[in-house]
């Protein structure tokens, strides 16, 4: 392995895993072989690692990897892809409204800024790549909720069944006092929610009503995310 995590069974599991990438399929003597575990370690990791979809087997009964790690490697590169193509749509919602963009997706109960661009000057609204923001609050997290496939609180199902009439979401100083945004979702040909593209700033520039100034431009920047993707 290259690296060690410190965590043990972490780091082992990811012995079998590689193993299996490198070398697979393989018989538990190769895996043992392969890893350097011993035949207990490996054979209990295999199997619990085939539990959760990661490893499988094949006709003659050799550990392989699984076909979940097939489908998250996609949602990966997906995701990747969406990242490079939202900077240029990011820059050009920015440089339209003079304000800060980012794009969202949706990470277990949180929403992550994986791609931004910053108005060059002035008072900005910094979201910095990585951030892990609060799915509740801000339009951002709304989008996301009004379009996800979890179940909403019942508090809210009505503002976001009319988040989703509208098609754009808003907030004023829900994500932090002074702070307004505008948000609106990148949707595959399906209707499956993928991320939220976003522009916010200072209140007093957003005004109380900030989706009659910005909810057009957003809306069209997530759709231009959606051609440039072939997603529409």
């Amino acid at each position: 392995m290259d690296s060690v995590s410190g965590v043990g069974v972490l780091d082992k599991s990811v012995a079998v895993l590689a193993a299996l990438s490198e070398h697979g399929p393989l018989s538990l003597a190769d895996l043992v072989a392969a890893t350097g575990l011993s035949r207990p370690t490996a054979h209990r990791l295999a199997v619990a690692l085939e539990t959760h979809g990661m490893v499988g087997r094949d006709d003659s009964g050799r550990f392989r990897l699984g076909l979940r790690l097939l489908a998250w490697g996609t949602r990966a590169n997906e995701a990747s892809g969406m990242v490079e193509l939202a900077r240029p749509v990011l820059e050009a919602l920015r440089d339209r409204t003079g304000e800060s963009t980012q794009l969202y997706v949706r990470e277990d109960g949180n929403r992550v800024c994986v791609a931004s661009a910053e108005r060059p000057s002035g008072l900005r609204d910094t979201v910095p790549v990585g951030a892990v923001l609060p799915i509740e609050r801000g339009s951002g997290g709304k989008v996301l909720l009004a379009w996800g496939d979890a179940p909403a609180d019942p508090s809210t199902r009505a503002e976001l069944a009319a988040i989703r009439a509208q098609g754009w979401a808003s907030s004023v100083g829900e994500r932090e006092p002074g702070v307004a945004s505008v948000s609106a979702p990148v949707l595959d040909g399906s209707g499956h929610l993928l991320g939220a593209i976003s522009v916010s700033g200072p209140l007093d520039r957003f005004g109380s009503e900030p989706g009659r100034r910005f909810a057009e431009a957003v809306v069209a920047a997530a759709k231009d995310l959606e051609r440039r993707a072939g997603l529409s």
